[in-house]
């Protein structure tokens, strides 16, 4: 299909798209934390699927960041983040973790996904934008066969 972006899939069917092909090529690092880290101060318990909530979470990175411009670990920190239980007190915005984010960015930076933006952030390079292209046009002709 000529001229598909990631745009035109929807967002959770291209997401674990991409997951699955990250975990495929095995060249995206994994922390060894990722087991046992929670993904925000917010959350009690650590992401259940543990083998593979790393790669969703890049996948999902990379879609921004593939979306806008430039990203930074901040942004992210707070898209990511959610409400955080007070018990009978109002629930308040607890950003997620930074470290995790961090992770998830340099492990795409040095696959080349992504690439250091000369105005701050992350910004998505031109490998990354073909592979993100292909993986949606896969996507959208797999969604279009069911």
């Amino acid at each position: 299909m000529p001229g598909v972006s990631v745009r035109d899939v929807p967002a959770q069917e291209f997401i674990n798209a991409y997951a699955q092909f990250l975990q495929r090529q095995g060249k995206l690092e994994v922390p060894g934390f990722v087991d046992i880290v929670k993904t925000s101060a917010g959350n009690e318990l650590p992401p259940q699927e543990a083998e593979t909530w790393f790669y969703k979470r890049a996948a999902s990175v990379a879609r921004h960041i593939y979306l806008r411009k430039q990203v930074g670990v901040g942004k992210l920190n707070k898209l990511y983040g959610g409400a955080v239980n007070r018990g009978a007190r109002p629930s308040k915005h607890a950003d997620a973790s930074g470290s995790v984010n961090r992770r998830v960015l340099q492990s795409l930076e040095k696959i080349g996904v992504v690439e250091i933006s000369p105005k701050g952030g992350r910004r998505i390079s031109e490998n990354g934008q073909r592979d993100l292209d292909r993986i949606a046009a896969q996507t959208l002709e797999e969604e279009d066969d069911e």
